[in-house]
């Protein structure tokens, strides 16, 4: 069974965990790094482009905007992918990631990613589909979290919760999570 924190962060990895095939997860292994950050290390610098893409696979980063880079706007945990953005639309980054403990990433070079999109058609199909479906969910809850100003979670008038998963979904989180360990496991031995 998984604990809390867990099912939070494959949560939000299932999105591409889940509908990924295994031999995509296998790639996404075979050309990710692991790398080991200290506290307070910058994964990302709002207005750069990054050369990488990220997976978090240990600690928790906090994304920030602003001049500094001092305002928090969210929390990176477990799971989440880092970097998908600027990834997608070429741009620098929107924000600053910032570790906020010692932490662990797998990092895939961009230029590599976009070789294997550009040769692979059915993988770049599964990739942007549930690229696509993570950053709709994220937009969701973001307006979510927005529209509702710190009154707490929002309920539908069928009286779920604005930010749980669709049922549909729900059925991923264990094959999503299954893959998210492998991958951790993985780069641990390489």
């Amino acid at each position: 069974m998984f604990r809390c924190l867990e099912v939070v962060g494959m949560r939000k990895a299932l999105f591409i965990l889940g509908d990924l095939s295994d031999t995509d997860i296998e790639w996404l292994a075979e050309n990710a790094q692991r790398r080991e950050l200290r506290e307070g290390f910058a994964l990302v610098e709002q207005g750069l482009q990054s050369a990488e893409v990220f997976i978090v696979l240990e600690g928790r980063f906090s994304v920030r905007i602003g001049g500094n880079a001092d305002a928090e706007i969210n929390s990176l945990f477990p799971g989440e992918f880092v970097g998908e953005l600027s990834f997608l639309d070429s741009r620098p980054a929107s924000a600053t990631v910032v570790a906020s403990s010692p932490s662990v990433v797998a990092a895939i070079p961009r230029r590599v990613l976009s070789e294997k999109l550009e040769r692979d058609p059915a993988f770049a199909a599964r990739f942007y589909r549930a690229l696509g479906v993570f950053l709709a969910h994220r937009l969701r809850r973001l307006t979510v979290k927005t529209s509702s100003q710190g009154v707490g979670d929002s309920l539908r008038e069928n009286g779920e919760l604005d930010d749980e998963l669709d049922p549909e979904l729900l059925e991923s989180v264990a094959l999503a999570a299954k893959r998210f360990d492998w991958i951790k496991s993985r780069l641990e031995h390489d």
